[in-house]
């Protein structure tokens, strides 16, 4: 099977949640810049979501790039990515309207580390059709930023019950540290 089906459903489905996220967010219930400041929490929610979803848009995409074919362990690798994807428009919600309350940061966090786990899958699952000398195998090499992420995550979920200010601040470092592009795909597969 050829891989532009599955890149191009994800696409569709990453979009949506993208759409979800923005129709969730409410104008001010006033003239005034306090009723603004008041929606901080949720716009603040929605920015960092909408650049982990197009974190992972960005990387799905370059990881399609270097696969030649995809199985149907491929297809439910990423239906299982995308399921958690589906799940951040509802997690920022909830943090956001409750002003990063412990539960729903340390909920979303956990969202995020699934997602994040899910990409791990989704990669090796790749690797595996592909074989661990293929262009993909080699390109893809240390996981360094993939092993840290999932790492901070972890930290910031039990955190969030303590500090949950501490807990956002290590979801923008992860966001953050993504945001400086990954070129180990783009460096080691010619197309």
């Amino acid at each position: 099977m050829r891989a532009g089906r599955i890149v191009g459903f994800s696409d569709g489905v990453i979009a949506i949640a993208i759409t979800v996220m923005v129709l969730k967010l409410r104008s001010p219930a006033g003239t005034g810049a306090a009723s603004l400041l008041a929606q901080l929490p949720v716009f603040s929610s929605y920015v960092l979501s909408f650049v982990y979803l197009g974190i992972y848009w960005s990387n799905h995409h370059n990881l399609f790039q270097a696969v030649e074919r995809v199985n149907g362990a491929v297809l439910w690798a990423n239906l299982h990515l995308l399921f958690w994807l589906t799940l951040v428009p509802f997690t920022t919600a909830w943090m956001g309207e409750n002003h990063f309350a412990a539960w729903p940061t340390a909920v979303y966090g956990i969202v995020l580390l699934l997602a994040g786990i899910a990409y791990y899958i989704l990669a090796r699952t790749l690797i595996a059709l592909h074989g661990r000398t293929s262009a993909l195998a080699q390109a893809l090499g240390n996981q360094f930023k993939d092993k840290l992420s999932v790492l901070l995550y972890v930290v910031a979920i039990p955190l969030a019950f303590a500090y949950s200010w501490a807990a956002d601040a290590l979801y923008v470092a992860v966001a953050i540290m993504w945001l400086i592009p990954d070129h180990r795909i783009e460096k080691n597969v010619v197309r």
